[in-house]
This record gives structure tokens, sequence and C-alpha cells, in this order.
């Protein structure tokens, strides 16, 4: 997981970066930058019609070129960026989709049980022609589409009694706006009762409707006791400018953050005193300014801000967040964390998208489980301090250079989504080189393999986990009764050869303890018997060489009885005890006969792990172990060499060649006895 958000996080810091690159290059070639302002005077006649129709201002009664162009004067300044955005949208030609009402329920569950949006919805009456060609509908659709007006068509013929109900006799324009100022208020419909069917004159009347709802202040007393006044709305957005009413994106915003941000429309066109303007800090019109406890900020002086529906929004959604906003943004962030499965994972085409399946799919269950206490915790009463201390430090982050960047950028690879996808895979290609590259210089197979193989795995495992489940190798405590496995008995009174042999993965055997065979330098008993004396009698010569050929004798015994115990399953300690730490005695008595250096070193017992037997010879080869070779012990305690144990395993035979006990079990691990004491009894 950890390695998927840092993906993520280097990816943002990549989208970060090629968007300075971007505007760099625009700089560049064009000599400009998006938030360099535009001097109106410049422009084309229908560049400035176009900045009126994305502001929301109507010009139908303005022929002139200068009327047109102190109208977006005075609704703002305009920027490089805003002046792109607009003619891009408008070269666009996206067709906006409408809804069409079925009846009285699916009219009722989007139109009046929607509180926070505006609804424009064509009523056709029975035997009736709509009020709005479809020509003209389609022109008035992509118009108030751009500020989050929805529209729809509801035909009287699929629910006559409904409309017959609600006296829609002829047919009509309905358009919905929320009541109240607060969040989830009542709706009500107002029905367009104009004679001129002309998409301007509709448009006028929406825009009149929605920014009734707005507080419109029209002198300075009435600004100085707005300003002083402290009410329910910790955030306020004030417009200082010369305008009959506020524009269509201002109106549309007070509806869509209904209970959270409050919007006031100051018109200054007959002021003659503007001195209390200059003391709170308002030197020129129009200004957009946001109150907040914290102090006041002036919105357009930061990149991205825009006099437009959509940057401002998203800037008042990063100030005044829902819980729904938040749990949107975690929903895109985990998913994008969980697309990085799909190049991290290795291996066969079909193993990447089962990988991906299933963390899609756990990442977004643990996402939901988490948010339902979140919101239970929200609901609480006692923790709106908290709710005010987190919306301070949304404001105070929020109101920075760099948040205006992420915004910015945000909005740009928004409208661009073919760069951002793209990016994004061109992204995922690289982690998955570097993963491949990383994996194939630790010799991992996992890299070649194909998709059969894969399937195969799969099937094995799950046919071994429905028939024989692996033991769990954690080290539980040794006095536990679940030590000693049952099914163990029970497979032993079963008959084997009369059921399928289960198919066990061999993924237990990476965690099967390793080592190497060292050993220590023995002190030679030559030194000893030199310092015996010279004159040493014959008779104790003699009694000497008897004892070493009884010596070798009893070696030779103990080696061949250390055999048959290991091959029977018998106490293998008891023989290891007795002939791991032989030593011909022809080198205790003198001898001075050549022997090879393994037979005069003495094994490093202290490198073996706790719970392995100490032996010498692998029963697997019947070879003793020599200085430097690799071992590999069982969960029983035996230990053989490396390469010998892993044929074993590998040929399908998952037990121990001397016990027999399964090598995917757990065992209680033997307790070496400590060794008595040499001292003769007193």
């Amino acid at each position: 997981m950890w390695v998927k958000l840092c993906c993520l996080l280097l990816y943002f810091l990549a989208l970060f970066v090629l968007a300075r690159v971007f505007e760099a290059v625009a700089w560049y070639e064009s000599g400009f930058l998006a938030t360099q302002l535009v001097d109106p005077v410049a422009l084309s006649f229908r560049k400035l019609r176009t900045i009126l129709e994305c502001r929301g201002l109507g010009h139908s009664g303005l022929p002139e070129k200068k009327d047109v162009r102190e109208l977006v004067e005075k609704s703002g300044d305009l920027m490089e960026g805003e002046l792109y955005s607009a003619l891009k949208e408008e070269e666009a030609s996206e067709s906006v989709s409408s809804t069409n009402f079925s009846g009285e329920m699916h009219f009722y569950e989007l139109v009046e049980d929607t509180k926070d949006g505006i609804w424009l919805v064509q009523v056709i009456a029975n035997d009736r022609s709509p009020l709005v060609g479809k020509v003209h509908w389609e022109k008035m659709v992509k118009k108030v589409s751009r500020f989050g007006i929805r529209t729809g068509t509801f035909n009287c013929s699929s629910d006559p009694r409904y409309c017959k109900r609600r006296g829609w006799l002829k047919s009509t324009l309905i358009m919905s706006v929320p009541q109240t100022s607060t969040s989830k208020g009542k709706v009500m419909l107002k029905e367009y009762n104009g004679r001129r069917i002309e998409v301007e004159h509709i448009f006028k009347w929406i825009t009149a409707h929605a920014a009734s709802r707005i507080k419109t202040i029209y002198n300075s007393e009435h600004l100085k006791e707005e300003w002083n006044k402290s009410d329910q709305y910790r955030v306020k957005i004030y417009l200082f400018a010369n305008l009959d009413q506020p524009p269509a994106f201002f109106s549309a915003l007070s509806v869509k953050f209904t209970g959270r941000v409050e919007f006031i429309f100051v018109n200054v066109e007959n002021w003659d005193n503007k001195s209390y303007m200059a003391e709170i800090g308002i030197y020129k019109t129009p200004s957009y300014i946001l109150r907040t406890p914290e102090g006041i900020y002036r919105y357009g002086n930061n990149t991205g801000e825009f006099i437009s529906l959509r940057a401002m929004d998203s800037f008042l959604r990063s100030l005044q967040p829902e819980v729904n906003d938040l749990f949107v943004l975690s929903l895109v962030l985990v998913n994008l964390m969980a697309w990085m499965d799909l190049f991290i994972t290795q291996g066969a085409t079909i193993k990447r998208f089962v990988v991906l399946i299933s963390t899609l799919g756990t990442y977004n269950s643990l996402l939901i489980i988490s948010w339902l206490p979140v919101l239970g915790f929200l609901q609480l009463p006692y923790l709106d301090s908290f709710y005010e201390y987190s919306l301070k430090l949304f404001r105070y982050s929020n109101t920075t250079t760099l948040a205006s960047w992420v915004r910015a950028d945000w909005m740009f690879y928004s409208s661009h989504p073919a760069l951002f996808l793209s990016t994004y895979l061109g992204h995922g290609l690289l982690i998955d080189y570097f993963e491949k590259k990383r994996r194939r210089n630790n010799n991992t197979d996992e890299v070649n393999a194909n998709n059969l193989e894969w399937l195969s795995s799969l099937w094995d495992w799950y046919t071994s986990y429905l028939f024989h489940p692996i033991a769990s190798f954690q080290h539980f405590p040794f006095d536990s009764d679940w030590d000693e496995d049952p099914d163990l008995f029970l497979e032993r009174l079963a008959f084997p050869d009369l059921w399928l042999h289960p198919l066990i993965p061999t993924d237990y055997i990476k965690n099967l303890p390793m080592w190497r065979f060292q050993c220590l330098s023995a002190h030679s008993d030559k030194e000893t018997l030199e310092t015996f004396p010279d004159s040493e009698s014959d008779s104790d010569s003699e009694n000497r060489e008897a004892f070493s050929s009884d010596r070798e004798l009893s070696e030779d015994d103990e080696l061949s009885t250390c055999r048959r115990c290991r091959a029977g399953g018998v106490d293998a300690f008891s023989c290891a005890s007795h002939s791991c730490h032989h030593e011909p005695w022809e080198r205790r008595a003198g001898s001075y006969s050549s022997h090879s250096s393994a037979g005069d070193l003495e094994p490093d017992w202290s490198a073996w792990p706790s719970d392995m037997l100490h032996c010498m010879e692998c029963v697997v080869c019947l070879e003793n172990f020599a200085k430097g070779c690799l071992l590999m012990g069982l969960p029983c305690g035996h230990v053989f060499h490396q390469n010998c144990i892993m044929k074993w395993l590998a040929g399908g035979r998952h037990c121990c060649p001397v016990c027999r006990w399964a090598s995917y079990k757990k065992k209680q691990p033997y307790t070496h006895p400590q060794p008595l004491s040499s001292e003769p009894p007193s």
C-alpha cells in the first residue's frame, strides 16, 4: 500500500511539473501567461460576446462594441486564461443531454426533491405542440447548462392526471428554485408567462429569478450594517459592481452553496459617498471579496482565479467543502492508488487484472467501511468546535499561492482528460519497467510466467486450499494443545491410496531454515602425547595399542547404528550425540598418517537453529556434510543438504525422509538436553 501511495505522490508531482512546463511553453510561444490581464479594447466583438455569455450577462440590446466592452469591464477583470477557456468551450460542439420525465414520481425525485440546484422543464400538454421549438430548445439547453442548470421535458401524455392536478393545461416552461436560503430547504416552481419565446428573453427570466435569492445592497449604510453583522454564515462573498443584477454564474453559485456560503451583491451604480468602501479596503470596482473569520481575501489575484462558474466553484469547494466532496475526493485517490497495482504486479496479464480487481474491491470496501464511523462521528453535537477548527484549517491552507496552483492544474487536467489518462498510463509504464528490472536482478521467475502457467498455479493453490490448508509458520506458544495437529492422526487412519492426493503449494519452502555447515578447529592430541615422558614402559604402550583397536571397533559400530536409526526414524538425536563429534583415534594416538582436512575439524553447532537435530550426514544422498555446504532443516528437526531436500520436496513428497512428518506442518521443537557435569561425585 505504501508503495502505491508513493507512486501516486510521484505522479501528482510529475503533473505539477508538467503544468509548469506547459505554462513556460505558452509564454515562450505567445509571450503571455494565463494570469496576465487582457485589455477588452483589443478584443473583437465576437470574443467580447463570448465572454459575456460565459459570465451570464445579457447583451441582446447592445449592438455596439463599445457597450459590450463596457459591460465586460463592469463584470470583472479579464485574464488570458479565462479568454482561452471561453473560446475553447465555444468551439467544443458537445451535445448536452436533457432528461425526459416518465411520470410524477420521476419528476418529484429529480426536480422537487433536489434542494441545491436549478431545473428548467418544458411541459408539453396533451395534443399540443411544445412552447419552445426543437432548435431553440437545444440552444437553450446548451446556454443554461454552462451555469449548472439542468433541463428536462415532461410530456403530459405519460401522466395526464398529474398535469391536470398541477394545472398544466397548456404547454409551458417550469423553473424550480430553492425557496429558502437554508440547505435542503423547500423548492418553489415558477411558470414562464412571457409572450416572447426567444432564448435571450427566457434566459433573462431565469437569471432574474435566480438573482432574487441574493441579498442586494444599494447604499453605504446598509453595507455598514451588513458588514458588521455576525450571523450563522461564517463565509460571505461580496460582489461590488456597477450592474443592474449579478451575473448568472454568481446567482447559480448562490444556489449551489446554499447553507454554506452567503452571496451578497453590492450595487454601487448610484453611490455618491464611497468612503466606507475605502475604510473596509475596497478601492476599485468590480471586486469579488471573500469575508471569513480569519480576514478578507480578494478573489482574482492568484493563479486560476477567473471570473467564471467553474473557477469560483472549485475555489469555494476548497474553502467550504461538504462531506460528500471529501468522500468523492478520497474515492478518486483510492482508486488511482489501486490502479497502480496493474503496473506494480509482474507476471502474466491475467494475473495483473485478477490482482487489480481484488485490490479495487478491497480498497473500496475498506474506504466505505472507514467512512461509516466518520459520518457517525460528525453527527455528534459535541463536535461543533472540532468542525469549526477543521474548516478554519481548510481556509488557511486553500488561500495560499500553492493551493491556487493546484486548483488551476485541476481545472486544466479535468478539461483535458485525454492528457490526464495518457500521463497516468506513461507513469504506470515507467513503474512497470523499473519493477520488472528490479525483479530480474533478483532472479524472480514470476516475471517470465505466462497466462497458462499462472492459471495452473492459481488452480493448484485453490484446490490445495480446499483439500489441504497449509499450517501457519507463526510462532505460537509451545505449550499450546494445537501444536499436535489432529488432521495428522486422521490422515494416518485413512487409506491414502483410495483418495486423490491433494496438490500442495510449495510456498512454504521459502520459510524453511537454511544455513551453511561451519566447523571449528580441533586440537590435536599429538601435542598431548608429546608431553608424555620418553621413558614410557612397554606394558603401557601395549595397553594403549589394545585400547586403540577396541576404540576403532566401537566407532564403526556407532556409525552403523546412527545410519540405521536415521533411516528408521528413531531418536536421531541420541545417535547424533555419539556420532557427530567422532574423530579417528589414530590421530589421538599420535598416528602420522595423512587425513583430510574435514576430518580434523569439529562442527560449529552454535550456527545451527535451536530446534534442529545435530547430525553430520544427509540421509538422502548418504554423504557427510562438507565445510561450507548449504543445509536446510524441516519442521520435525531433521537436517539435509539443501539441494537434496529440494529435489525430494519438488517431487511431490511433502514429508521428512526420516520420520515422515509433513514438511509443511509445524512441530514442537526438540529441546537439547544440558550436558552432564564431569565432576566426580563427592
